[in-house]
């Protein structure tokens, strides 16, 4: 991965020149509808075994949320790009709105709660850069369909729309059916996976986009190989999907769409991880770069530059820390 130490001057430097770039809210291109938590990170030698205390090597506080990591991704190469979410009236909550403005993200839609705290995720990670994450929701559960169809009426320039499964499923559906009733991109990275997930879901997306362990849950059938996530995505688009990206990790992805039965294994570098964790968020957060700056790039191109900078990540620690800036990328990535 080379000088680390020179991708966390570029990130500096270029996090105060974002920091002073205000877009206005009409501006916005890329806007997620999505969660904010704060991460609160344990390294260990190992993951440990139910019931098991280990004793952990290092501890950070970070800033995620999948829906608040794939926007920052998208602002981090400089997309014009909006969050719509929920964080509670607490440290936690004034420091992640903090953290979008340092990361040039409009914040107006950014709401407080005094209901519920912000969310949380308590993560381990082992030596070799795998994680386990336990989710306590918080405030983003509280985000209703009407606060996010309102806010969404409010940015008329969206040209792509991301969401998860980490908010308020009804929220989730109503920002989905918005986009696509406005012809506006729409995205589902369906985490954490739903087992029958409501057949809506696949139909209000223009990219379902899961990784291989969300497949499972959502198909009922083993991903563990390219042949086996092939034969998954050809169902996902039985289900009612129109274009399916199963991530894979180190394996790259594949790619199906509803008008070609064949499935398309799409390769990326291997690399030997520090921490894996967000990479998928960052994989979708430029992926939604690509499709709002660079629609005329054939979608495999752009999910193999996404899988390039979703590789760069894995070699730092920490979520969005990891994430590189356009300032940190060779400029033929991002033409």
């Amino acid at each position: 991965m080379g000088d680390h130490s020179l991708v966390y001057k570029l990130n500096s430097e270029r996090r105060r020149q974002i920091a002073g770039n205000k877009f206005k809210t009409e501006e916005a291109e890329v806007v997620v509808v999505g969660s904010c938590n704060t991460d609160l990170i344990s390294y260990a030698p190992r993951l440990p075994k139910p019931g098991e205390t280990i004793h952990g090597t290092k501890f950070s506080i970070g800033f995620g949320g999948k829906g608040a990591n794939q926007c920052v991704m998208a602002a981090r190469l400089e997309a014009k790009t909006a969050m719509v979410s929920k964080v509670g009236d607490d440290a936690f909550g004034n420091e992640t709105i903090k953290n979008f403005k340092e990361n040039g993200v409009i914040t107006e839609f950014v709401s407080i709660s005094k209901g519920a705290s912000t969310g949380v995720a308590p993560i381990a990670v082992n030596e070799q850069g795998q994680n386990a994450i336990i989710i306590v929701p918080g405030a983003n559960m509280l985000i209703t369909p009407t606060e996010v169809e309102d806010a969404l009426s409010k940015l008329p320039s969206v040209k792509v729309l991301l969401c998860q499964l980490e908010i308020n499923m009804d929220a989730t559906l109503a920002a989905l059916k918005y986009g696509k009733s406005k012809g506006i991109l729409t995205i589902l990275n369906p985490a954490p996976a739903v087992e029958k997930l409501d057949p809506e879901y696949y139909k209000n997306c223009d990219i379902f986009c899961p990784n291989e362990t969300e497949t499972e849950i959502l198909t009922g059938l083993p991903v563990t190989n390219i042949d086996e996530a092939k034969t998954a995505a050809i169902k996902l688009i039985e289900l009612g999907c129109t274009k399916v990206i199963i991530t894979m990790g180190g394996n790259g992805a594949v790619l199906i769409t509803s008008d070609n039965s064949n499935p398309v294994h799409i390769t990326t570098q291997k690399v030997t991880p520090v921490d894996t964790t967000g990479a998928g968020d960052a994989f979708v957060g430029s992926l939604a770069y690509f499709l709002a700056y660079h629609s005329s790039l054939p979608i495999p191109e752009m999910i193999k530059r996404a899988c390039h900078i979703a590789t760069i990540s894995v070699g730092n620690q920490g979520t969005q820390k990891s994430f590189p800036w356009k300032g940190d990328l060779p400029e033929e990535l991002l033409k």
